[in-house]
């Protein structure tokens, strides 16, 4: 999936599900916005400088981390436009995903 990066959508940025997948393991996008909701250039900074800690942890070694940064989070199309776009589309992504209970054989629905 492609997300618009800027508002005349001249610029988009691919989006995979491997990204996704990532996004929700870390729970990069979780406790990001200030009570405001508004993403503008620091909430971006924030959130890059979150992933630079954790890539330069001596335990964090994930390929699929460093991906998303280098595609994504770090793409120089990447403005705080792109993140909102990108924070909707994972919020579209995370409903449509099954939930526990969806996948539960025991659970009986009427």
């Amino acid at each position: 999936m492609k997300i618009q990066a800027n508002h005349s959508g001249t610029r988009s940025i691919e989006i995979s599900e491997k990204h996704f997948k990532t996004i929700e393991k870390y729970s990069l996008l979780d406790n990001l916005v200030d009570s405001n909701g508004i993403i503008d250039e620091p909430v971006l900074d924030k959130l890059k400088f979150n992933v630079r800690s954790m890539l330069e942890s001596e335990t964090m070694k994930d390929n699929n981390l460093l991906d998303l940064c280098l595609d994504v989070i770090y793409n120089n199309n990447m403005k705080a436009f792109g993140l909102q776009q990108l924070v909707d589309a994972y919020k579209q992504w995370k409903a449509a995903q099954p939930t526990e209970d969806d996948n539960d054989p025991q659970n009986v629905t009427d």
